[in-house]
């Protein structure tokens, strides 16, 4: 084997070498021009850090005023069910097991309305695809929800289900 070679590093003679360039000269400040800059820049800052707690507030806020929005929608079968069973209620049960029911639905319905839930009124009023879900036409007048087959709910300003509707199609009843 032979020995290794070192290969020497010379600077290459045909590269121009770098100029110094001058760095453009910032304006000398004044220690009062100077403490004004330091002045608007902490204002800013706390600016900034002032809108940041509002909007982190907003949000904390925002999440806690729906975080029960799951729990408020797996409850609305259990709404409906109460209403279809007091709508039919079978004949010859007693009537204070009846009302026993029904106080039971009020007080679950007062304690969701007092978290938030409302319903939305459909009938008699104009489609709004926002609020209502067109199932069917029917005779009527146009535009106008003539039959509100499933109650919809709204969460403060959210909605969280749609009425279903039957909806007038503009022919005479």
């Amino acid at each position: 084997m032979g020995k290794k070679e070192k290969a020497e590093v010379k600077p290459e003679e045909d590269q121009p070498a770098e100029e110094e360039q001058p760095e453009e000269e910032q304006p000398v400040l004044t220690d009062g021009e100077r403490a004004e800059q330091y002045l608007a820049n902490w204002q800013r800052s706390q600016a900034d850090f002032a809108n940041y707690k509002k909007r982190a507030e907003q949000d904390k806020s925002e999440f806690a005023k729906f975080a029960n929005s799951v729990l408020m929608g797996s409850l609305l079968p259990v709404i409906d069910d109460f209403e279809r069973a007091l709508e039919n209620a079978p004949e010859g049960i007693s009537p204070e097991w009846v009302e026993g029911i029904e106080l039971i639905y009020r007080k679950l319905m007062t304690a969701l309305e007092n978290q938030g839930l409302s319903k939305i009124e459909a009938e008699g009023q104009d489609f709004d695809p926002n609020f209502h879900q067109a199932v069917l036409h029917e005779a009527g007048e146009e535009s106008k929800v003539t039959e509100e087959l499933q109650k919809g709910y709204m969460l403060h300003d959210r909605l969280l289900r749609p009425t279903m509707v039957k909806v007038g199609n503009g022919e005479p009843e």
